[in-house]
């Protein structure tokens, strides 16, 4: 890995029908980038995820997620694109005698080996670390974790749609239940419509199960939608603004019904 994606590779990953360099990218192209996981540019996502009626006081709780999103290229075949996860969260009193506390949680990182010319179909695979970052034993584990993360994205730049899904497992690394021992899955099916403008409207709902829990308490199940726009802030800088809601049709117990997602992502074409 010796430095980030050339325009050729980003040009390459927008479809063959692409030619302008990445500072001419249109907002609807930029929309479709960052609607990739894959996305071949450097990014910085703050998503705020606001859940309602959390907990058995049916308070708020908050988790802003700093996404920075960084590709390297490995060879002319190939790429390694990362993402770091690092969650700041607000947890409300769960009990009289269980204050709120707020603090960082546990870092996940994920690096996807994907190829440096894919067609329509993208794909990357590759590990997720669960780092025990948190600040506090109620905002995570204290165990590391490890585990394999897929995902695959059709993009086609003629079309408006783009439409894919991430999947990932994570295991402890250790069965210490007291240092937080953990199996958790995720599931992320995302599908995008673009408008012209760099206006969007989007479902990317994140279904997660805890195969620890007893089998009732296991899936967290939300539907929703929202929309999104990419503009350039003074003219220059491309920003992705998205704000959407979604609902929990399956969930455990005590956990949020709604949450409100809004999201600002920072763009670094070259």
């Amino acid at each position: 890995m010796t430095k980030t994606m050339t325009v050729g590779a980003l040009v390459a990953l927008l479809g063959a029908a692409t030619t302008p360099a990445r500072a001419e990218l249109s907002a609807e192209q930029l929309a479709k980038i960052t609607q990739n996981p894959l996305g071949n540019l450097i990014s910085v996502p703050f998503q705020n995820n606001t859940n309602l009626h959390f907990g058995p006081q049916k308070n708020t709780q908050d988790v802003l997620n700093i996404e920075p999103i960084i590709p390297f290229e490995v060879n002319s075949d190939w790429n390694i694109i990362t993402r770091t996860i690092v969650p700041v969260i607000w947890m409300p009193d769960l009990a009289p005698t269980v204050k709120a506390v707020n603090g960082i949680g546990d870092t996940v990182f994920t690096a996807w080996l994907s190829p440096a010319k894919p067609g329509k179909w993208i794909w990357g695979a590759g590990p997720v670390v669960q780092a025990p970052t948190d600040s506090d034993t109620r905002l995570g584990n204290r165990n590391w974790g490890l585990g394999p993360s897929v995902v695959i994205v059709h993009l086609d730049h003629a079309s408006p749609w783009v439409f894919g899904m991430l999947v990932n497992n994570i295991w402890s690394l250790s069965s210490n239940q007291s240092g937080g021992s953990y199996n958790h899955g995720v599931i992320q099916p995302g599908i995008n419509y673009n408008f012209k403008n760099g206006v969007y409207l989007t479902s990317s709902p994140m279904i997660t199960v805890d195969w620890r829990a007893a089998s009732s308490q296991q899936w967290t199940v939300p539907v929703g939608a929202g929309i999104g726009k990419v503009f350039r802030l003074g003219g220059k800088l491309p920003v992705n603004l998205q704000l959407s809601g979604y609902y929990n049709v399956v969930s455990p117990t005590n956990s949020s019904d709604w949450t409100i997602r809004a999201q600002v992502q920072f763009l670094f074409p070259k």
